[in-house]
């Protein structure tokens, strides 16, 4: 197994023994990996594998034993509502939104905890033109948006936190073979503007050809874990993954 970062840089997220149990089920059983800052690295496995448990862990939504250090700091007992302050954000699995608030309450949500106003109002308009679908909608009611709409207010949200890391949960996730490649579109640009992203993604030849690297996860452990190339070339993660 390839080590857990190259050799770009330190370890931004790092996940030392990560356990998470549901009552006496084990849905993630001692798993460690590491994201470098400005990387783009993904978690592909099949259904069931535990990688939605282990985005979970890491924005301390669930209980979890193990390791936990973000920017070195130790992040095992700290609220979930406390990462973002500190330049951690996630998009979770089924997007999020709050359906009855217009697209602009929603993004505005997304930078409740910040009380500069003029930073704010130039992340809007970075959003905006960043997905310029969501400022032809701004006071459209969320839940009427299509998903792959919904999906995009849910990035632009986080976004909206100024994150350091952005934590992805199945973004193609229900949509339609267009909107995930528009979608996938904005995460290759927001990456390249410097969020470090760890994309948890079912689709798995997509999220390798996103990513620089990636992690294959089975039955609650990481099996697998080197450059996207590699991954990709590896016929266990071609005849269980890729359909060949």
């Amino acid at each position: 197994m390839a080590s857990s970062t190259s050799d770009k840089g330190y370890a931004l997220l790092e996940a030392i023994n990560l356990e998470v149990h549901y009552g006496g089920i084990a849905a993630v059983k001692g798993v460690s990996f590491a994201v470098e800052e400005g990387e783009l690295v993904c978690l592909i496995g099949a259904n069931g594998a535990g990688k939605t448990s282990t985005l979970k862990a890491l924005a301390r939504m669930i209980p979890s034993t193990g390791e936990l250090h973000y920017r070195k700091e130790r992040l095992d007992h700290m609220p979930s509502h406390g990462l973002i302050r500190k330049g951690l954000a996630l998009v979770p699995e089924g997007r999020g939104i709050f359906a009855r608030l217009t697209v602009a309450e929603n993004l505005a949500m997304g930078a409740y905890h910040r009380n500069d106003k003029a930073g704010i109002e130039a992340d809007l308009a970075h959003v905006y033109a960043l997905l310029p679908r969501l400022k032809e909608r701004a006071e459209q009611v969320a839940g009427t948006l299509s998903g792959g709409e919904q999906q995009m207010l849910a990035i632009g949200r986080a976004l909206m936190g100024r994150p350091q890391l952005l934590l992805l949960d199945e973004p193609s996730m229900g949509l339609a073979p267009l909107m995930v490649e528009k979608v996938f579109e904005v995460i290759r640009a927001v990456a390249a503007e410097g969020v470090t992203i760890f994309l948890v993604e079912q689709n798995a030849r997509l999220a390798l050809q996103t990513c620089s690297r990636g992690y294959v996860m089975e039955s609650g452990k990481i099996t697998l874990a080197d450059s996207s190339d590699k991954l990709l070339a590896d016929p266990r993660v071609r005849a269980a993954y890729l359909g060949e």
